[in-house]
């Protein structure tokens, strides 16, 4: 399996008077196609390791390498530029933009990048909703739809620009079993069905076992988890 994220001792520390470690000396690689799990206590530095994964951070010491592309010396420009193309999102709370509908959310990502005509984009957008079995509530707003399908929606934009890493922040921790369940489902099938690579923070701990692999963050660091020898810290 080729990876598809690498890092190397990154590390985050906040510059403040005194300083605030995030995450500290994180090595691990993830291949393509892997369905992994990060898991930890509240404040343990979880969702810094997926900002930082994500390009919506940048570390203070370490390398992070997409696609084989080391970040480092990337512009913003560069950095935005690969988030838009390799990467998509998926957040607890969906962020969907209230005044436009799940259509019109999910062609967003497509218009900021800009390869594909407004027809394609449109097009795109309804085919990727009604995969998600959403193809009734594609001219709906957010307000008209249930937590679940929102978060559908959410990662049918992240799916906009079909890059190979999703990353999602609790995707399910705002919902409840039923629409966990859906989300959960929705995710695996990325990995299954679409070969893309899925990087999920959750607490949901029966969630991460069904998952490929678990990366336990302890204090900013992997604790290497007995079951689990191959992960690096």
């Amino acid at each position: 399996m080729r990876a598809l994220v690498e890092t190397e001792k990154l590390t985050r520390i906040l510059p403040e008077t005194v300083p605030v470690t995030l995450v500290k000396d994180v090595t691990l690689s993830i291949g393509e196609t892997e369905f992994v799990a990060v898991t930890g206590p509240s404040g343990s530095g979880k969702s810094s390791l997926l900002y930082l994964l994500g390009l919506l951070d940048r570390p203070t010491d370490g390398k992070l390498s997409i696609g084989g592309r080391d970040t480092g010396p990337m512009t913003e420009r560069e950095r935005a530029a690969t988030r838009l193309s390799m990467i998509g999102f998926v957040f607890q709370f969906h962020f969907l933009l209230p005044e436009f509908t799940a259509r019109e959310n999910v062609e967003i990502p497509m218009r900021r990048l800009g390869r594909l005509a407004r027809t394609k984009m449109r097009e795109r957008a309804g085919e990727l909703l009604t995969s998600l079995g959403l193809g009734e509530h594609l001219d709906k707003r957010p307000d008209q739809l249930s937590g679940g399908q929102r978060q559908r929606v959410a990662v049918a934009r992240a799916l906009a620009n079909d890059p190979p890493l999703i990353l999602a922040d609790e995707p399910t921790g705002s919902l409840d079993s039923s629409s966990s369940e859906q989300v959960f489902a929705t995710l695996e099938n990325l990995v299954r069905e679409r070969g893309k690579t899925v990087v999920a923070v959750t607490h949901d701990l029966d969630m991460a076992a069904r998952m490929d692999r678990r990366i336990h963050i302890v204090d900013g660091k992997i604790d290497l988890l007995p079951e689990q020898p191959h992960l690096q810290g």
